[in-house]
Order: C-alpha cells, then sequence, then structure tokens
C-alpha cells in the first residue's frame, strides 16, 4: 500500500536520504528561526536512534541565532551520556556541532535510579525553562511506536491520554529495553511543528498499516496519525 496525499496531512517525500535531510534542516531552521524572530528563544524536541543523524548533520550546518534555541528530546533511555544507548549523547555528537554549538541542551535524564525518581525534578526544571515548544521530531519504530508510547507499555493508556496536564511520564515495555522518560502525547500537541520522520520501505510498509483502521494500544503512533489537533508533517525517504 503506498502513502498518498489523502492518508496524509501534508506529506514531504525526497528520492534518497541526503535530498531528505537537507529538506528537513532547511524547514526546521526556518521553523526554529521564526521563533526566534518572534520570541528570542526556541524550542525543538528531536527523536534519537540511526535515522536523524544525517538531518541532525544537515541542520547543525544551518545559519540561525542558536545561541537561542534549547534542544532537548522526544524521549530518553533512562541510562547515562556515557552509555552508547543514550540518545542524548547522540545528539550531542550530530546535532549540537558547528554552528549548533551555541544551542542549550535539555536532558531527560536525571540521574536518578529510576524515572519515577527522576519526574518531580524533571516536570520543575522543564517548567522552569520558560519556553514553548516550537517543534517536535517524531520518529516510528516497526512496532509502530513513537515517542516512548510503545505496544504494551504500562503507562501508555496515560500518556495517550488528551487530557493528560503532565509533561513528561515514565514508561516501561518488553518492547523498549531499558526504562524510558518521554513527553506525553498532551505536550507533543502543543508544539507549533508537529512532524513524523520515517525512511525506507519497511518503514513506509508500517506506516501503512497504521493509516488502517485498528487499535490504538497495537500501534500506538496511530494516536498522532489520528489526532486532528495538530497538523502533522510527515517526511519520508526510500
Amino acid at each position: 500500500m503506498m502513502m498518498t496525499d489523502s492518508d496524509m496531512k501534508t506529506p514531504k517525500t525526497a528520492t534518497d536520504k541526503e535530498t531528505l535531510a537537507e529538506e528537513m534542516a532547511t524547514q526546521i531552521a526556518a521553523v526554529l528561526d521564526k521563533a526566534l524572530q518572534a520570541n528570542g528563544k526556541a524550542l525543538l524536541a528531536v527523536s534519537g536512534g540511526s535515522t536523524p543523524k544525517l538531518f541532525f548533520q544537515k541542520l547543525s550546518a544551518k545559519d540561525i541565532d542558536w545561541a537561542g534555541v534549547t534542544v532537548t528530546l522526544v524521549d530518553e533511555r533512562w541510562v547515562d551520556e556515557t552509555s552508547d544507548r543514550s540518545n542524548a549523547a547522540l545528539v550531542k555528537a550530530n546535532l549540537l556541532t558547528g554552528k549548533a554549538a551555541s544551542a542549550k541542551f535539555f536532558p531527560l535524564y536525571t540521574g536518578d535510579e529510576t524515572p519515577m525518581a527522576g519526574l518531580k525534578t524533571l516536570e520543575e526544571k522543564f517548567a522552569a525553562l520558560n519556553v514553548p515548544m516550537t517543534a517536535a521530531i517524531l520518529g516510528m519504530g516497526s512496532d509502530g511506536h513513537t515517542a516512548s508510547f510503545f505496544p504494551n507499555g504500562d503507562k501508555l493508556a496515560e500518556a495517550l491520554d488528551p487530557g493528560n496536564e503532565n509533561t513528561f511520564i515514565e514508561m516501561h515495555a518488553p518492547g523498549a529495553g531499558e526504562p524510558r522518560i518521554t513527553f506525553t502525547l498532551s505536550a507533543l500537541l502543543e508544539s507549533d511543528f508537529l512532524a513524523l520522520h520515517i525512511e525506507g520501505e519497511e518503514k513506509q510498509q508500517v506506516l501503512a498499516v497504521a493509516l488502517t483502521q485498528g487499535p490504538v494500544e497495537d500501534m500506538p503512533v496511530r494516536a498522532v496519525l489520528r489526532q486532528s489537533e495538530k497538523e502533522l508533517t510527515i517526511f519520508w525517504c526510500p
């Protein structure tokens, strides 16, 4: 099943990863710059994994006022930055370099023993930033998860609840590996610009299934695809 314009609100496709990364970087830089021009500050939430590396590198070369930008993660494994599983380490190595080296970084891992132990501190520190979410870039796993909204996640229903006023929630799930911390769906939907970034034929097929009528619990990315509160831009290439 191929993705079509009717399946997605604002599809953006490219013929290859290099082109897609450059187009994404150009658009996200423009979104950030608009916020910087209006407010003097901007907040960018990105996803981890190998897919966004090239996008990070392209974005780090964009000429905007990076000193006014705070970068954070959509979600994070509950591990220290010294771990090769740390998304924070990935972002610092690939995005917070070059022109983007002056950007601030807001980590989700607090150093506490568990996500639950660090949750109150994290909420307080994030509130103290006082920077509205400018752009949130989601990824998607082959199991249909996005952020740390995993099938069979112990806090999945709470994380997806549109009435949840919390910014963050912990998550444990069979497919998650480590315990996780994640922005709630309601917090992500407060972003000025919301995007889903996927690459490859396999992910295209996963998305095609997610776009069919099925339980959100089976493929939690459906909660993002089906919501009508925020326009969603989907970036994809083979």
